[in-house]
């Protein structure tokens, strides 16, 4: 503030030194994990549901809670990102993946989301990661929580496109490495049990 009211001629902040927290940061999510999880929330629960649609869009807590049949156009998932939404909004349109589209059919859906609550509601972005934090726990996952983007995504989230003018409507892959998403690894893993007879 003071150096563009031109008040001070360099950053007063610049040199001090950065805090330490000791923390370790997001926990990253394991295959082992992922599939500990589903042992523990089978297809056609909407734990399984909300993890899928976590991994497979690789977006944030806040993007998938409002994801419902209304954003899903020719199998693709049309929709703003929350953060910045109203100072830089960003468009994007994600393919559903067949596995995606298998967990959602199988799951207790609500009319305008995807996820809803027992009651039928429709999930607030708090709400949905205190109901993470429960599945997690419910699988033996006491450290896990909702995953963060860069964990999983695949294909689906690699083969995201920008639609707002902002960006020019250039193709936007995420900041996701597809042969090292979650749910990547783990189709090469079934390929390659399948090709060695189990």
């Amino acid at each position: 503030m003071a150096g563009e009211a031109e008040e001070a001629d360099r950053n007063p902040v610049k040199d001090v030194a950065y805090l330490k927290t000791g923390s370790q940061g997001h926990h990253l999510w394991t295959l082992e994990q992922v599939e500990q999880y589903e042992e523990a929330h089978p297809i056609g629960t909407r734990a399984l549901l909300a993890l899928a649609l976590l991994l497979y869009a690789g977006q944030l807590r806040s993007d998938i809670v409002p994801f419902g049949r209304q954003h899903v156009k020719n199998g693709w998932l049309w929709f703003t990102q929350q953060k910045n939404k109203s100072r830089k909004p960003i468009t994007l349109e994600i393919p559903i993946v067949p596995e995606l589209q298998k967990t959602i059919d199988a799951s207790p859906c609500g009319d305008l989301t995807f996820l809803v609550t027992e009651f039928g509601n429709p999930f607030t972005s708090n709400c949905f990661g205190n109901r993470m934090r429960k599945w997690c726990d419910e699988a033996g996952l006491e450290h896990c929580s909702a995953p963060w983007p860069t964990e999983g995504g695949g294909s689906a989230a690699r083969g995201a496109r920008t639609l707002n003018a902002g960006n020019h409507g250039r193709d936007r892959p995420h900041d996701i490495e597809g042969s090292g998403s979650l749910y990547a690894r783990r189709r090469a893993k079934a390929a390659c049990s399948e090709g060695n007879g189990g």
